[in-house]
């Protein structure tokens, strides 16, 4: 019952997360739309990689892609479209993950996330 009254408003992200390969390319197709209004881009990325990477444990995984998954929902409690506050919320369910997982988030993901933010996020990275 107690874990309901904190999930309120996460149930339709908790349900995507379950589908990784959904996940996976709806993430490449909102950032793509999205990525110049992004100041949080580098982060978001070495966090999709540290969360598809078969080196990181479950639980990171799973972490991870229910903030991914927040991302790239087509709905949520700040619209994206609203200039300055549109990815807030984004952002804090994003920073939030990443806090709670960061020693997992490695300096390959990292540097995996600055590359394809130098390529413009070509479209094999989709894949």
């Amino acid at each position: 019952m107690a874990s309901s009254e904190h999930s309120v408003g996460f149930e339709p992200a908790d349900r995507l997360a379950q589908d990784r390969e959904s996940v996976r390319r709806r993430f490449w197709s909102k950032l793509k739309r999205v990525m110049a209004k992004l100041p949080f881009a580098e982060d978001l990325l070495a966090a999709y990689y540290c969360a598809f990477d078969k080196q990181t444990p479950r639980h990171v995984q799973a972490a991870l892609l229910g903030a991914i998954a927040y991302f790239v929902l087509p709905f949520d409690f700040v619209p994206d479209m609203l200039p300055v506050l549109g990815f807030t919320d984004d952002a804090a369910i994003l920073a939030t993950a990443i806090r709670m997982v960061a020693g997992h988030i490695t300096p390959e993901h990292r540097d995996a996330a600055r590359s394809a933010l130098k390529r413009g996020v070509a479209t094999d990275d989709a894949e």
